[in-house]
């Protein structure tokens, strides 16, 4: 990978923008492309904003609250291609609070950004989307 660019930095910024809406609240479909693409773990793909919107709605009746640790991210970026390596903490909406301090669920994650023309055109999450980490049955060695 060479030098930063000023298209890394911009890409770069709209992928923190993303992360800081979707803690708000606030409308983040907007940065998307029409026909982006997003993959969610035991979801799958949705694509477009219609499909985003519903994906990311039912996903988010999962949490009451989330916040991601933008001071600690992780970015590897080469062209229009970033990876964002994470953590998060957040409250389920059974009450069970979740922290990056090692445990199952745990709060660690990495995304696969793809971003061309001031759009995420691609986002692909990769993260244990059972956030309590009460899924123990099929793990024994939780």
């Amino acid at each position: 990978m060479g030098k930063t660019t000023a298209g890394d930095i911009e890409r770069k910024n709209i992928v923190l923008e993303y992360f800081k809406r979707l803690d708000r609240g606030n409308d983040f479909v907007a940065l998307f492309a029409d026909d982006a693409r997003v993959f969610y773990p035991k979801w799958g793909v949705a694509t477009g904003h219609d499909e985003i919107e519903t994906m990311f709605g039912d996903v988010g009746s999962l949490v009451t609250s989330m916040s991601h640790d933008y001071e600690t991210f992780n970015y590897v970026i080469d062209q229009d291609t970033i990876i964002v390596e994470g953590t998060s903490t957040g409250e389920t909406a059974d009450g069970i609070e979740w922290r990056p301090d090692g445990t199952p669920g745990g709060g660690r994650w990495c995304d696969v950004f793809e971003v061309r023309n001031g759009r995420i055109q691609r986002l692909f999450i990769y993260l244990d989307p059972d956030y309590s980490g009460t899924d123990t049955e099929q793990y024994p060695w939780i």
